[in-house]
Formats: C-alpha cells, structure tokens, sequence
C-alpha cells in the first residue's frame, strides 16, 4: 500500500522549503544581476516584485500542493480531472529533471571551488581567471565534480522527506546563515566598505530603467523558486493545519534576507579593493577571490563562503530531484531509494553535454548556443514564466473563489483580507508581470 511521506515539523518545511528558493538564485545570480543593473534600484524593485508578484505565484504553488496532498502531476489530475491541466505538471517535472542536469555542472563547478581554497590552490599571486576557465574546461575534472554533487544530492533525497531533505536542511541552513553574517561583519569591517554598502541600499535612480525593472522581475520568480512545480511538491507534504501564509511569508523574507546578506559580504569587499561590481557571472569565481586574498586570513575566509555556496546549492538541487522522484514514486515510498539512485544517474548522464559545454564541446551549438546555455534559456526564459502563468490562471480564474479562500486559509492566522488580496494579486496583477517577463526576455519589449 503507498505511503504518503510528510515534513515532521513546520520548521522542516520552511527550511526546506527556504532552502529550495534560496540557491545559486541569491547567492550567486543575485549579486552578478545587481551589480550590472545599478545595485540599489535593481534590489529595490527586485524587492517589490518578490512581495508583490512572485510570492502569491508561491502560494498558488503552495495550494496546489497542499490541497491535493499529491505530487506535480497528480495534483492537477486530482484538481482537475480529466482535463489537460496535468501536463503543467509534467512540465515542471521535465523542467527540474532539465534544471538539475545542468545546475548540477555549475553544483559541480562550486564543490571544485571549495576543494581548491580548503587544499591551498586559491592563494593570492594565483590567475583566477585562468583557473576558472580550466576549472570549466577540464573534461574530467568537470564530470567527476558534477558527479560528486549528483552523489551528495542523490544521497541525501533517498532518505526521504523527514530522514533526508528535512534533516540535511536542518543543519545546512542555520549554519549558511550564521557563516553569512561572519563574512557580512568582516566584509563591513573593511576600509572603503561604505561605498560597496551605498551601492547596494542608496538608489541611484538613473538606473531606473524598463529593463532594469523586467530583470528585477524575472529576478523575483527564479529567486522564490516558482515555475517548476518543487513549491507543489514541497506542499503536498502539509497537514491542513499549517499555516501556508505564515510559511510562504517566512521563506520570502528568508531568502531576501539572504540576497541582502550575499550583497553585504561582496560590495563592499569589492570596493574596497578598487574592484567592478558589474563583473557578470564570473562574480563569485574569479573577483571574490582575488577579494578575499586581501583580507587577513582571506583563504580561510574563502574557503567558508565556498563551503556556504556549496551548501546553499544542494538544498536546490534536493527539491528539483525529490520533484521528479515524487512523479516517479506516486506516494509510494518503498520505490524510493531504487527510484532515486536510477533517476539521479539519469540526470547526470544527461547533464554530461552540459558540463562539457565550456571545453570539448564549446564549439557544438543548437540555435547558435551551447547545450548548457540552451537548456538555461530553455527552463528560464520559456517554462518558469510559462508554468508560472498557467498557476496563476488555474488557482485564480479556474478553480472557485469562495473553495481557493477556503482551503488556501485553512490553518491560518492572517486575516481574511490578506487572504483575499492574494487572491487578487493572483489574478489581476502576477498574470500580467509574467507575461512582460515573458515578451522581454523574448526581446519583444
């Protein structure tokens, strides 16, 4: 008989689902994207669209999830019988199977990192930014690190709910946040921080901008981890007792929290030794190091903030893969352990032109991209505002008002006019958001 899995404690769930949101999205896209959109105004608007427009996307997930007590797929069949609606579903599945094939390469990339600065390699003196490229260029090296992150991910979801995502996320999140506030304090600490921390918190409003507002939305819906059907997934292992506003508004100011915590540690480190804020993805690669390598006792230093990356990596990695084994399994968790290790090999097997994107199989392109950069545009740019619409229009439009209201505040404490605003939200102002992220990321605005 299956056996529905369930988080042990609300804790767990907030954690874990904290954990999910939180990722590459606000640690490593987060800076890089502030930084060459004017750092204050981008974080201002990116703060805006995160309460506005992509935390009622999440609670729609959360509903979803939760009132259904099913995994993706199954919960718009059970919601919404006989329909076409489930292949929502099945697309945030195939979206976190994709996700994690080509996450893992960068989760790899990451591991790497941190095995360079705890074995003395990041040093001051050293090119970071040769070692970044033969970090991404060596075949072997980038397969047997994408394989090792693919193993720790794998390990950790075979557990289970309670056994395995709840408990790593128990121990991994407290410990990001106290190793973030350490560095925040001795990035602060530095002479000439001031002007990173201005960069970050005082608007320069020339930088107010249309694109700088689209990329700050786009921003919003990666960082809460909406699109890809793991915030249903996570759900559906509530009991109706708990408080989905209080959860959802919990894991939102957690990960800004975070984001604001990522901008403190690098900004001001950045200024402080004359560096570009709007140095791109290679931020957190090839600036920080040569940053930290000026501070006392910056290998140590550099060696934590890998450490803490690495960690925030693997709590999103945990939910895309318990996402797609959840589809897999259906409630029954005595498929789980077989289910898992087949369908994590899988992703790395499919993962491997990903990760060999930026050496052997550089030059081999599909619409004039790489396979990794195709897939990113691929999940980013089409299914996450995509799926993220169709939520929206599912909860807000296609289900009934007075039953969403209901259900979505059963266990709640908020007042109902809380519960009505997000309804509303949901259907007036999220649907048009996406769909402007949608056209500009396009390039149709």
């Amino acid at each position: 008989m299956a056996t529905q899995a369930s988080w042990s404690s609300k804790i767990g769930f907030i954690l874990a689902a904290a954990g999910s949101a939180i990722g590459l999205g606000a640690i490593w896209k987060f800076p890089y994207t502030a930084g060459t959109n004017g750092g204050a105004v981008f974080f201002l608007m990116f703060l805006v669209f995160t309460v506005l427009v992509a935390l009622p996307v999440q609670l729609a997930e959360f509903y979803i999830g939760r009132t259904s007590g099913k995994n993706a797929v199954d919960a718009f069949k059970t919601l919404a019988p006989n329909t076409a609606w489930p292949w929502i579903g099945r697309m945030g599945v195939a979206a976190c199977f994709v996700l994690l094939s080509f996450y893992s390469v960068v989760g790899g990339w990451v591991v790497n990192y941190a095995v360079h600065a705890l074995t003395g390699e990041i040093r001051a003196g050293a090119d970071f930014e040769a070692l970044f490229g033969a970090t991404i260029a060596n075949p072997w090296s980038v397969l047997l690190y994408q394989g090792v992150f693919m193993l720790l991910t794998v390990w950790v979801v075979k557990g289970g709910i309670s056994d395995g995502i709840e408990k790593a996320n128990r121990y991994m999140m407290p410990a990001l946040f106290v190793l973030f506030v350490v560095l925040a304090v001795r990035s602060l600490t530095l002479p000439g921080a001031a002007q990173g921390v201005e960069f970050l918190l005082k608007p320069d409003w020339s930088h107010f901008t249309p694109h700088t507002m689209l990329t700050a939305l786009g921003q919003a819906f990666f960082a809460l981890s909406i699109g890809v059907s793991t915030m249903i997934t996570y759900a559906s292992y509530l009991s109706k007792k708990e408080d989905l506003f209080r959860s959802g508004n919990s894991i939102m100011w957690m990960n800004l929290l975070v984001s604001l915590l990522a901008g403190l540690v690098i900004f001001p480190a950045v200024f402080a030794f004359g560096f570009e804020p709007s140095q791109g993805p290679g931020l957190i690669f090839i600036v920080l190091p040569a940053v930290f390598m000026k501070i006392p006792f910056g290998e140590v230093l550099f060696a934590v903030f890998m450490l803490l990356v690495a960690f925030a990596t693997l709590t999103s990695a945990f939910s895309m893969l318990e996402t797609v084994i959840a589809a897999a399994i259906r409630q029954d968790e005595s498929k789980r352990r077989n289910r898992t290790w087949l369908i994590g090999s899988a992703i790395f097997i499919v993962g491997i032109p990903s990760a060999l994107s930026f050496g052997v199989l550089g030059e081999w392109k599909v619409f004039g991209k790489t396979v990794f950069d195709l897939w990113d545009y691929i999940i980013t740019a089409l299914i996450m505002p995509i799926s993220s619409f169709f939520v929206a229009l599912f909860v807000a439009w296609l289900r009934d008002r007075q039953s969403v209201l209901a259900d979505a505040g059963e266990g709640s404490t908020v007042p109902k006019a809380v519960i009505r605003l997000w309804l509303n939200m949901l259907r007036y102002v999220a649907p048009v958001a996406i769909l402007l992220v949608f056209a500009h990321t396009l390039g149709w605005i």
